[in-house]
């Protein structure tokens, strides 16, 4: 039998993994909810106006405690104890004033969601919680329909608790497992969910220090900032005050374009113990390349752009380099938001190391930077099946020398199969020092076309021969070309 500590724990867990689930069972019979991303955006903005009133309390005792007044950040009227969960004096719900049916629908999409947003215009600074409140009930809207099932919904989630490290991390670890299934959704999921054993090694590789910032302007669900986060905070150095507060203010910075990444990396970051995230809601990419300053530099890039060719053109006008593919885009601005010396981890599609399109990119890319690691990845390490490789480089010298290694696992990797850690652990330890076996080898860049620059994994360690792809791979890689003609069609018909 577990100790009792353990056997707790084991308890709790299993007690958010059943409120989580019956959230999700009661989200599958609203007709305004279809997929595992419907259930992770609406079951997101619930769960965090809990948290929201669970972070109040905190403060309000804190107040108290200093013997100072306390300002509520929500008026009454729209706290969660007035609301959702208004209760009598013996602590029990007052089911009497509580809102459900069409009374608790008209409350929530025509007073709650516009009094929140206009924290947006009426917040004193960006770096505040008001201004975090505004910029999530703007970016989203409520689609529940069935008044009845949101009350379930708001019954459910006012069972989980924020006040104690040891809940957030337990809750926090459920709502991972949500981003991953969100992943598995599909290829509109998998844009914001990258694995997060993959992330961790990558990170471990750029090893970010307290004192550095990172940015991840393409953030989706935030997993390079949370893991980030983590891994500075657990770098078993004793933090100071300061350190604390550094980590928690001035550390960590994200941006994402879609409402949904928008509302699931706040509150993936909130879960993990970032109180207020500089995350905000904006197209990187309007952003001109010219307009970067050095106060709007990062020591650490850490990120995985989104491909596709989506951008407007006057979008494009903002890059020396023109390009339809919006990954290229988010490498010229990666380049130019990284400070000299910073450092980049970063994902793409492998196709970038040999595509005609991209050797301008490429020829950048090694003169300005260098671009000291390549890391290889197996098909079906992203739900959709795309070949992509990670770029690890510094900006401020030019490349002499690439590291490749080239992943090559013993299974096919899928949804019930996925990357693990031990799967990156020799890569990460041989990245150290770029040490040579099967899998890896060292390229001097004299030896690459000085025209083409054409940077392909050739492992010479392997015979040639070919490999014949798996028939599921390749008739996903069909239905995602489908998929992507589709969009552009849809494009293309807007501009009719």
């Amino acid at each position: 039998m577990p100790p009792v500590s353990n056997r707790h724990a084991i308890e709790k867990m299993n007690m958010f993994e059943q409120t989580f689930k019956n959230i999700d069972a009661v989200l599958w019979k609203d007709n305004g909810c279809d997929t595992a991303i419907d259930y992770a955006a609406q079951s997101s903005w619930v769960l965090f106006l809990k948290y929201l009133d669970d972070f109040e309390k905190d403060r309000e005792s804190a107040a108290s405690l200093q013997e100072v007044k306390y300002e509520p950040i929500l008026r009454s009227e729209y706290s969660w104890g007035v609301w959702a969960m208004p209760r009598k004096g013996d602590g029990k719900i007052d089911h009497h004033a509580a809102l459900t049916g069409n009374d608790l629908i008209e409350f929530v999409n025509g007073k709650l969601f516009p009094y929140l947003s206009k924290f947006k215009t009426t917040a004193e600074r960006f770096d505040t919680i008001q201004y975090k409140i505004g910029q999530i009930f703007s970016s989203i809207e409520n689609k529940l329909e069935n008044g009845y099932g949101l009350r379930e919904v708001l019954n459910y989630v006012d069972e989980l608790r924020f006040q104690k490290s040891s809940e957030k991390h337990e809750l926090s670890h459920f709502y991972e497992s949500r981003l991953n299934d969100m992943g598995n959704a599909g290829r509109s999921g998998g844009q914001y969910y990258t694995p997060r054993s993959l992330i961790r090694s990558i990170v471990q590789v750029i090893d970010p220090k307290i004192g550095e910032t990172v940015y991840d302007p393409a953030a989706g669900s935030a997993g390079f900032l949370v893991e980030a986060f983590h891994h500075m905070r657990d770098s078993g150095k004793k933090l100071s005050v300061k350190d604390v507060r550094t980590l928690q203010k001035d550390t960590l910075y994200g941006k994402e374009k879609k409402p949904l990444g928008f509302i699931v990396g706040t509150m993936n970051m909130v879960l993990h113990g970032i109180e207020v995230p500089n995350f905000v809601r904006t197209n990187t990419l309007s952003e001109n390349l010219t307009d970067i300053q050095e106060k709007d530099r990062y020591d650490v890039v850490l990120a995985n752009p989104p491909f596709g060719g989506d951008e407007r053109k006057e979008i494009q006008q903002h890059f020396p380099i023109k390009s339809g593919e919006t990954a290229y885009l988010f490498l010229q601005h990666f380049f130019k938001t990284l400070r000299a010396g910073g450092r980049a981890g970063v994902v793409i599609k492998n196709t970038f190391l040999s595509n005609g399109d991209a050797a301008s990119l490429r020829k950048e890319l090694v003169n300005t930077c260098n671009l000291h690691t390549v890391l290889d990845l197996p098909a079906k390490v992203f739900t959709a099946g795309v070949r992509t490789v990670v770029l690890f480089f510094e900006k401020g010298k030019p490349t002499k020398n690439i590291w490749y290694y080239q992943l090559n696992l013993d299974r096919n990797l899928g949804k019930t199969n996925p990357l693990n850690e031990n799967d990156l652990a020799e890569f990460v330890e041989l990245q150290k020092t770029n040490g040579d076996s099967d899998n890896s080898w060292t390229v001097n860049i004299k030896d690459v076309d000085q025209t083409s620059f054409d940077l392909s994994v050739k492992n010479p360690n392997k015979d040639d021969e070919v490999v014949l792809r798996e028939p599921e791979e390749i008739l996903d890689e069909i239905a995602q070309l489908d998929s992507e003609a589709s969009e552009i069609l849809e494009t293309i018909r807007g501009l009719v």
